[in-house]
């Protein structure tokens, strides 16, 4: 009998990727969705679906339990607005109760060992699909300029410390003056918001979070990430490269390509 995998499912395409992923290697699919989040679409690429609202923990695990799940992957993104209108289920209340913080990290990761106490093991999602991975080293046909690889380190540690401090995982700086700070509000409306302050040539920089648990939660760019850099005149991306997902990578690197941008997968060792 084939194995089935649970997903819990935000928004965008990674559910999917990740459903096609477990389904190639011979699974089956249960998947959560939750309203205003996921793209209910999902229903028609898994073999049972099933849609809730935020903080009905004991009915994702009742659902789990009625399609013997055995591993469960956390793909895509909640609306950390949205999430603010979250109507937990005692079950949830319960864990909320016992939270110190209230940050993405505290939050998920006690999701995750909420599951595990009821016998499910949490895993990567990136292992059903790791050619998703960010790989090293500059991905563009442009190297960052020696400015920008001066922005870059100017930023990373400033990232590396909101991340710290569970708030964000982005920061928009330009000629080492930061623009922006992700915070409630997402990457996007982040990046917005910077790079229509630093005018062309802003640099962002999208880190992977101390402490953040790889299983759960992995930054991620793509696409339509790229779509706002041109379109604000950006100069440079720089995202963690491991530890980090990056979506339509040959789409959004011919996009960057095109509109001169530069993009490098970044690690410590190429921080000098």
């Amino acid at each position: 009998m084939a194995e089935t995998v649970g997903i819990i499912a935000g928004g965008g395409q990674f559910p999917f990727l990740v459903a096609r992923g477990v389904r190639d290697q011979g699974g089956r699919v249960a998947a959560v969705g939750f309203a205003r989040n996921t793209d209910p679409a999902l229903a028609g690429h898994v073999d049972a679906y099933v849609e809730l609202k935020l903080g009905q923990l004991g009915k994702v695990i009742d659902f789990f339990r009625t399609h013997q799940v055995g591993r469960v992957i956390m793909a895509g993104a909640i609306n950390k607005a949205r999430a603010l209108d979250i109507r937990p289920d005692l079950r949830a209340a319960k864990l909320l109760f016992r939270l110190r913080g209230k940050g993405d990290d505290a939050l998920l990761r006690a999701v995750a060992e909420e599951l595990e106490s009821e016998g499910f093991s949490v895993v990567r999602a990136h292992e059903a699909c790791p050619s998703l991975l960010t790989p090293r080293g500059v991905l563009t046909r442009r190297s960052p300029s020696p400015e920008e690889w001066e922005d870059i380190r100017f930023g990373w540690p400033l990232a590396k410390r909101i991340g710290e401090l569970d708030i964000g995982q982005t920061v928009v700086v330009r000629k080492q003056v930061v623009a922006a700070v992700e915070a409630l509000e997402g990457t996007d409306a982040a990046m917005e918001r910077g790079l229509s302050l630093t005018g062309k040539g802003g640099v962002v920089i999208k880190v992977f979070k101390p402490g953040q648990e790889e299983r759960i939660d992995l930054p991620s760019v793509g696409l339509r990430t790229v779509e706002l850099l041109a379109r604000h005149g950006a100069g440079c991306l720089a995202v963690e490269a491991g530890r980090s997902l990056f979506f339509d990578r040959e789409k959004a690197l011919e996009l960057a390509d095109r509109s001169g941008i530069a993009i490098v997968g970044m690690d410590a060792a190429l921080l000098g």
